[in-house]
């Protein structure tokens, strides 16, 4: 089985449910897929990281940070960033609040991100692309260049084309319907 074939496995295995769910877009589905139950364990970490930054190799990008809106982003983006400093080609991950700090600093971008970056924006699920598109927006407003958007899964709802629509790249490592196909019935 190859680490691709591996991550869906542990996509529809871990994070998939099938039943009437309220989205974070609030679409209602019938499919939940709950990212942070493979990507916050240790062996979806060890798959996810080094599958994104091939995926991210594979573009042709070539960023300086990952990361995106906290908190389905932020174990994606610290999977890579390991990966990349295991490969020797070192990524720094950032992540974007969902709303700015009262105390301290005050910024929506935390942690080693630079004005001037090139970033690739990282996104668990894509639904509508809402959540990627705001943390573009904040990346932006801090300065950063955003080269595309990477996403675990792409639900395939029309929120890639959303984000392509604004001008950006778009790379899932998972489909929603690949993962659907490995759902018992």
């Amino acid at each position: 089985m190859t680490d691709h074939e591996r991550l869906l496995a542990m996509l529809a295995e871990r994070s998939a449910r099938r039943g009437h769910f309220t989205l974070a877009s609030g679409r209602e589905s019938t499919l939940y897929i709950d990212a942070r139950q493979t990507t916050m364990s240790p062996d979806g970490l060890a798959l996810v990281g080094p599958l994104g930054l091939a995926a991210l190799e594979t573009s042709g990008w070539r960023v300086d940070a990952v990361g995106g809106l906290t908190l389905g982003a932020d174990p994606i983006s610290y999977a890579v960033a390991y990966a990349s400093a295991l490969a020797g080609r070192p990524l720094r991950a950032f992540t974007v609040r969902k709303e700015a700090k009262a105390h301290g600093t005050g910024k929506l971008v935390e942690g080693p991100f630079r004005a001037g970056d090139r970033v690739a924006v990282i996104e668990d699920t894509i639904t509508t692309g809402g959540s990627a598109l705001r943390a573009v927006e904040a990346v932006r407003a801090a300065g950063g260049v955003v080269a595309g958007v990477l996403a675990l899964v792409d639900r395939e709802e029309g929120g890639r084309e959303a984000i392509e629509a604004a001008g950006l790249p778009v790379v899932a490592l998972a489909r929603a319907a690949d993962v659907v196909r490995l759902l018992p019935d």
